[in-house]
């Protein structure tokens, strides 16, 4: 029986990876990133490092709560950097890492789309709602 290295097993792992299977890191991956805020933060962050509060008044409607999450789960992803610089007050701002800035052009691209595309959109839930209504 042959010996497998740790880096053949890595190797054969990633050419087995399916998003489509929930127990797949990429199937959680995909949930992470698709999710509302991680999306607007990463457009948000795509023209260049942000602090907290500009990111926040960016994204109408997030909470601080929310975003202090998706920050650091992004960071934990590698998607972005946190940088703390110390002064009164503390200064604390948000890059997008190389890893993030290639995934801030699919961002982007879905973002530009949802703005072309959204009366679309309204049309079609509206057609639907009138074909399928039972009120």
């Amino acid at each position: 029986m042959a010996t497998v290295t740790a880096a053949q097993r890595r190797e054969q792992a990633r050419i087995e990876y399916d998003a489509f299977i929930k127990a797949c890191p990429t199937h959680q991956l995909v949930g992470r990133i698709s999710e509302k805020w991680a999306c607007l933060t990463i457009a948000a962050l795509s023209e260049g490092p942000r602090r907290y509060s500009d990111i926040a008044r960016t994204m109408a409607g997030v909470s601080p709560k929310m975003l202090t999450q998706t920050l650091r789960s992004l960071e934990r992803d590698g998607l972005l950097t946190r940088t703390v610089t110390p002064s009164v007050p503390v200064r604390v701002d948000y890059e997008l890492t190389d890893l993030g800035r290639s995934l801030s052009e699919l961002m982007m691209s879905v973002k530009r789309w949802a703005e072309t595309h959204i009366e679309e959109v309204h049309g079609a839930q509206e057609r639907y709602d009138a074909e399928n209504d039972q009120g």
